[in-house]
C-alpha cells in the first residue's frame, strides 16, 4: 500500500536511508514523505505502529528486479536431454553415447535414456532390461531418478548427476 491507501492514526516512520524518524500522524507521515519528493510505503502492517518507509517507489522497485536478476544469473536452468538407443546396438555407438550421457551429466542436465523395441524384439525384453542397466553401470557419478520401466513399447530410465 502506497501513500493515501494507507489506513491507520498513526506510523512509525523510516527514512530512505533506513533511519527511524519516529512516530508520526498519518498527515504529518504523508507531508514528510511530500516533501522529501517520495513516496509512503507500509512495511509491516501488523503491528503497533504499523511501519512506514519512506522510499521512491519506482527506484525500489527497479533495485528489486535488478536484485532478482542478480539471483538468476547464477542459476543454470537444467534441462532433459534425451539419449535413443537400440537392441542390437555396436560397440562403437554404445561408448559414444555413453560419452554423451556422461557430457550432459557434467553439464547437470537429466537425462532420459530409451530403448525402444520394434517387431520380434518384444519378445526380448529381458535382453533390453539387461543393455540398459549395463548402459547405466558403464556411467561413472550417475544416480538413476528414474528406474527402467516400459512405457508402451519403450524402455525408459531417468539418469542424474551424482551429488
Amino acid at each position: 500500500m502506497i501513500n493515501e491507501n494507507i489506513r491507520g492514526e498513526e506510523f512509525r516512520v523510516i527514512d530512505d536511508q533506513g533511519k527511524q524518524v519516529g512516530v508520526l500522524k498519518r498527515d504529518e507521515a504523508l507531508k514528510h514523505a511530500k516533501d522529501l519528493g517520495i513516496d509512503l510505503v507500509l512495511v509491516a502492517p501488523g503491528i503497533t505502529p504499523p511501519v512506514v518507509k519512506a522510499i521512491d517507489v519506482h527506484k525500489y522497485h527497479y533495485q528489486e528486479e535488478k536484485r532478482n536478476q542478480e539471483g538468476k544469473k547464477g542459476m543454470k536452468k537444467s534441462q532433459t536431454k534425451d539419449i535413443k538407443l537400440s537392441l542390437f546396438i555396436s560397440e562403437h555407438d554404445l561408448e559414444r553415447l555413453k560419452n554423451k550421457t556422461s557430457e550432459f551429466l557434467h553439464e547437470g542436465h537429466q537425462v532420459r535414456v530409451k530403448l525402444p523395441l520394434f517387431g520380434r524384439e518384444l519378445g526380448k525384453r529381458d535382453m533390453a532390461f539387461d543393455l540398459l542397466k549395463a548402459f547405466i553401470a558403464s556411467i561413472e557419478e550417475v544416480q538413476v531418478s528414474s528406474e527402467p520401466r516400459f512405457q508402451g513399447k519403450v524402455l525408459i530410465a531417468v539418469l542424474v548427476r551424482k551429488r
